[in-house]
């Protein structure tokens, strides 16, 4: 299965110039921990950022600075990290683990934001697959002792 497949499609965005005020505004009102920042290019939206709640916290909040005049795109990572769509969960896992990061852009083969993709969204996935494993055992321990009861009252 593919990220592409799996990831959030509606993502909350916005321009690398927004305050981070303004940001911390929309995580709260659409009750997400990021805001992918975006570059309008051709009418598409490419990603060049990404500022979560803890970058809020860690490089405004706690140094006293003044969300009304910081900037979305100081406090993103210099560095911006995004998957392919076409990009599997272990792959997807992979990156996270060592990057050390909870949530991940996706995009086209252009480049184009098309959802993100989150640790949880992973979790909630692979607990309904294991979900379904524990059942599918659960079931066939009980058919193979329904069998075993009809076999041994046949020899009776």
């Amino acid at each position: 299965m593919t990220i592409g497949k799996i990831c959030t499609r509606e993502v909350v965005v916005a321009k690398r110039d927004i305050t981070v005020k303004n940001a911390a505004q929309l995580m709260r009102e659409y009750h997400v921990g990021c805001v992918v920042l975006v570059d309008e290019q051709g009418g598409k939206r490419k990603p060049c950022g990404i500022v979560t709640d803890r970058d809020i916290v860690g490089a405004v909040t706690a140094l006293g600075l003044d969300p009304e005049v910081i900037r979305a795109g100081d406090v993103a990572a210099k560095e911006l990290l995004e998957l392919n769509e076409t990009a599997g969960i272990a792959e997807t896992v992979a990156v996270m683990r060592m990057k050390g990061v909870r949530r991940l852009p996706v995009v086209d083969q252009d480049g184009v934001l098309i959802g993100i993709i989150a640790a949880d969204d992973i979790l909630m996935l692979l607990s309904e697959e294991l979900s379904g494993l524990a059942t599918m055992v659960s079931r066939e321990h009980r058919k193979e002792s329904a069998e075993r009861r009809t076999l041994g009252a046949g020899r009776a």
